[in-house]
């Protein structure tokens, strides 16, 4: 006679992992900040927050914060891509190892987000519902370039979702 055992793992997206995966991007802007001085804990707390419906609702499908000279993306800048694990593993990597030391003379920080296509399908009604929870309303404008190129280095996860973090680096 012989048994068998089967172990089925379902894990549901819930705010408190939207919350932890925010609460990690904002210790990222917390250490831009004390290298560069921007963002304000205004706006940090606002990216957040914002960060935290977006992950929640699924809406989110890519964010970058970070400093532009010139119309492009320069260093110090930050891009987080949303993944649907499906089921898989990630890292849940601490945050952190932000690079101090950039040019950031005669640059601005600024944000820029891309909605992922589940936010495209929801309702008006859905859409609206969702903005009217954000503490601020984004513009629409083009994708800024990038001054040197997006370098892998971080993953944060949690209930089966991720954030894969990029950072620019300078050529």
């Amino acid at each position: 006679m012989s048994t068998s055992y089967a172990l089925t793992e379902s894990t549901a997206f819930t705010v408190t992992h939207a919350r932890h995966m925010a609460s990690k991007v904002a210790t990222d802007l917390k250490r831009v900040q004390r290298f560069y001085g921007d963002p304000s804990d205004t706006r940090i707390g606002n990216y957040e927050t914002e960060l935290i419906e977006l992950l929640k609702a699924g809406f989110l499908s890519e964010v970058t914060y970070g400093y532009q000279r010139n119309g492009s993306w320069i260093e110090p800048t930050l891009r987080y891509t949303s993944k649907d694990l499906q089921g898989m593993a990630a890292n849940d990597d601490d945050p952190g190892k932000v690079r101090a030391g950039a040019d950031v003379s005669n640059a601005s920080f600024c944000s820029f987000l891309t909605y992922s296509s589940a936010y495209y399908t929801a309702s008006e009604a859905t859409r609206a519902a969702l903005h009217r929870a954000l503490p601020f309303s984004r513009g629409d404008s083009g994708e800024p370039g990038v001054s040197g190129y997006f370098s892998p280095d971080r993953t944060y996860s949690a209930g089966g979702q991720a954030l894969n973090r990029q950072s620019v680096r300078s050529w």
